[in-house]
């Protein structure tokens, strides 16, 4: 007689259970053999080990399906217990997908130089990614950690970016450290909440499964198994940046994502990234993706402010030119 604690915590509560308990139900009828306990997160199983290994496949299953169609429902769940996964109608060609993420969500390239991105992950283990903001650099990097992540190509996320503040002066923050480095990460939160259930990425925090940190905190670090981002390098000065991509260990995968127009530094002279750009271009193993006012995703009205900050009409640029 075996017994273990199944995480359920890739998947919503009310989603896993159903309505009145309808789905646990349904799946402690499809395993009469084990003693099922339902306990929030997680599920205690009882019983033969064979029967516990094969639920915990089960259920490996069903979080995949709930990643990527943000439902389930007792016909899902029969299923995938009796039959494997099932495909709904229009489903986008998987080679696309960098990763499914929360409610049905599907992250995918969406620009030439996104895709571009993609394509050299596959082929380098360093990876710079320039351009202007708004064009998905640093979602698309954090979409293929975590899609890096769920295949266990790597067993940590690493997302770190210096502490510069943005022309303002915050002064002394309240709070513990957390809470003091919270507002110069929260655009790395936001992307991940996108694709990592909440719960499950509090979990992987608490695990250090996910770390986010400021740049200051990689020093003296080896980085072995982990995807790594720099995120915001621009405010990075060229010691500092050789300091971050001397951490890379074994098995490893940097981004290093930035905007050369928007230096925050004191004396944008000081701005390491695009020394570091040439210094490294043309190496065996190291990319360099340069994005443009084409890939701005956001509001049609960035890219236009993009080229007139730049003193250009959006024509000259490549920007949208009708507003969404």
């Amino acid at each position: 007689m075996a017994e273990k604690n199944l995480s359920i915590d890739g998947i919503g509560l009310l989603d896993f259970y159903g309505v009145a308990n309808s789905n646990f139900n349904r799946i402690c009828d499809l395993f009469p053999k084990l003693k099922l306990v339902a306990r929030g997160t997680s599920i205690k199983a009882i019983g033969a080990e064979s029967e516990i290994e094969r639920l915990e496949e089960r259920l490996e299953a069903l979080e995949l399906y709930f990643n990527k169609y943000g439902h389930l429902s007792v016909s899902v769940i029969n299923q995938i217990f009796q039959g494997g996964l099932p495909h709904s109608e229009g489903e986008p060609e998987s080679a696309d997908v960098i990763v499914y993420g929360n409610n049905g969500l599907i992250v995918k390239a969406r620009t030439k130089n996104q895709q571009r991105l993609v394509d050299e992950y596959k082929r380098s283990d360093l990876l710079f990614a320039v351009g202007p903001a708004g064009s998905g650099k640093t979602y698309t990097a954090i979409a293929l950690a975590v899609g890096a992540l769920k295949n266990r190509e790597v067993k940590r996320i690493i997302l770190t970016r210096p502490a510069v503040e943005a022309g303002e002066r915050l002064g002394f923050l309240p709070g513990d450290l957390k809470e003091k480095l919270d507002p110069y990460l929260q655009p790395l939160y936001d992307a991940l909440n996108d694709m990592i259930p909440p719960a499950k990425l509090q979990k992987f925090m608490e695990e250090g499964v996910v770390q986010i940190a400021p740049l200051a905190y990689m020093r003296g670090r080896t980085l072995d198994n982990a995807f790594v981002i720099l995120d915001e390098a621009q405010n990075t000065t060229l010691p500092q940046i050789k300091m971050f991509l001397t951490r890379m260990g074994r098995n490893a995968k940097f981004i290093v994502t930035g905007d050369l127009t928007q230096i925050d530094l004191p004396r944008k002279s000081d701005s390491g990234l695009g020394r570091a750009v040439e210094l490294l271009r043309g190496i065996d193993g190291i990319g360099v993706v340069e994005f443009d006012n084409k890939d701005i995703i956001r509001h049609s009205l960035v890219g236009r402010i993009v080229c007139a900050f730049e003193g250009k009409e959006p024509e000259e640029c490549g920007a949208n030119t009708k507003a969404e």
